[in-house]
């Protein structure tokens, strides 16, 4: 781990490292220049100071990446079955373990049936699984789950540590990347790895203007979260190798400071993220009548409507039928966009669709860059029409 270290001979208070950090990070104190708690080591007050007065310093009990060796991936359960994302995870595992000889290892987490489902995921080329099943762990209590993941992890010592981007491991994973003081990166839209072992972790910064590659280089391991639907699930493989390893849940594990006083079973229903066709109405829609019109095309085709982040805000629906970084990531068959600019908080959660048809009567419109059918033209003539369209052709079926 390295910190910010600072020559008091040298530097002049000239104030350029005050002026030129981007996180607003450092300030003049009566002792002379003070990092605070919004450092991210980004190195620009290194880069930036004229006296060379600003360097990096290790700091003791630096690490040996060779001992560090594999991917481990959470595998989480939802109602007793594997969630999607999990075979997702070991999928983009296996490609990158592939170009550094590494194994691609789970570890899972619950009540009853936990074994069970620890054996299905040999099906898809994973080599180890750490399976613990116990019925305190039933339900997930963040700091059991917290506890029991990161005894595996100290045990195995994987080089890189994958988790779903679910509400349950955006709760768990920064809780294990603290237990280990090593770097998390939080809704990866793409991974790579390079030769020596380095995890490059891309997601959109700086509100969506770049897209950022980050990668963990001075500890271990790596954690990086990766939403639903972004990757291609794994395959099933011919032939199993792998192995199931029965954990034991020690009692200290089982310990917990939460108490579930109450817990409700919600009706499961048919998600944006799991629809074949959607329908997305962007800022070209201006009223609730026009989302009226975009909703009758979603219909005709036996699909949902969805929204951009801006028409949520403006009250037309609500963040569960949200495209987007902070709504959901979807991969229909058939996704039409609808008055969509096309920002890269969008497109990066969408990307993924068979088909995407964009509609938007700018030409230079970010979402033709993406789009694999392009109609610049009024979406006013445009839904109109193609819901007629498809209407007529169900009456002739």
């Amino acid at each position: 781990m390295e910190l910010i270290k600072f020559d008091a001979k040298r530097c002049s208070l000239c104030g350029k490292c005050v002026e030129k950090c981007p996180f607003g990070a450092l300030s003049f104190e009566d002792n002379g220049i003070v990092v605070g708690d919004t450092c991210r080591m980004c190195g620009m007050c290194v880069r930036q100071c004229p006296e060379k007065a600003i360097s990096f310093e290790q700091k003791a009990g630096s690490f040996d990446k060779d001992k560090w060796k594999d991917f481990l991936i959470f595998v989480e359960q939802e109602r007793g079955d594997i969630h999607p994302v999990a075979f997702e995870l070991i999928g983009e595992a296996r490609k990158m373990a592939s170009k550094v000889n590494f194994k691609v290892k789970c570890v899972i987490a619950g009540g009853a049936g936990t074994i069970e489902n620890a054996h299905k995921l040999l099906d898809y080329g994973v080599d180890q699984v750490f399976a613990y099943e116990d019925e305190s762990l039933e339900g997930f209590r963040a700091d059991c789950y917290t506890d029991v993941v990161a005894e595996c992890i100290a045990a195995q010592k994987p080089s890189s540590v994958l988790i779903g981007a679910t509400a349950l491991g955006r709760s768990l994973a920064p809780r294990l990347a603290t237990r280990f003081h090593t770097g998390l990166t939080a809704d990866c839209t793409t991974l790579d790895i390079k030769s020596n072992t380095d995890m490059v972790q891309i997601r959109p910064a700086f509100g969506g203007n770049i897209m950022a590659q980050i990668s963990i280089t001075k500890s271990r391991p790596q954690f990086a979260t990766v939403r639903y639907r972004v990757m291609d699930a794994a395959q099933k493989v011919e032939s199993t190798k792998g192995e199931v390893i029965v954990c034991s849940v020690k009692e200290e594990m089982k310990q917990s400071s939460i108490e579930i006083l109450k817990s409700e079973v919600i009706e499961k229903t048919k998600n944006i993220e799991d629809e074949d066709v959607l329908v997305v109405a962007g800022r070209g829609v201006r009223n609730e009548k026009d989302v009226e019109m975009c909703e009758e095309l979603a219909k005709a085709l036996g699909g949902q409507l969805a929204f951009t982040r801006p028409m949520i805000e403006n009250g037309f629906g609500d963040v569960a039928h949200q495209v987007g970084l902070s709504g959901r990531t979807v991969r229909p068959k058939l996704i039409i966009t609808c008055g969509v600019s096309g920002a890269i908080q969008f497109t990066s959660c969408m990307t993924g669709s068979e088909c995407i048809v964009a509609i938007n009567n700018d030409p230079e419109a970010q979402i033709f860059n993406v789009a694999h059918y392009c109609i610049v033209d009024d979406l006013y003539k445009v839904v109109p029409y193609l819901t007629e369209l498809v209407k007529q052709q169900k009456g002739d079926e």
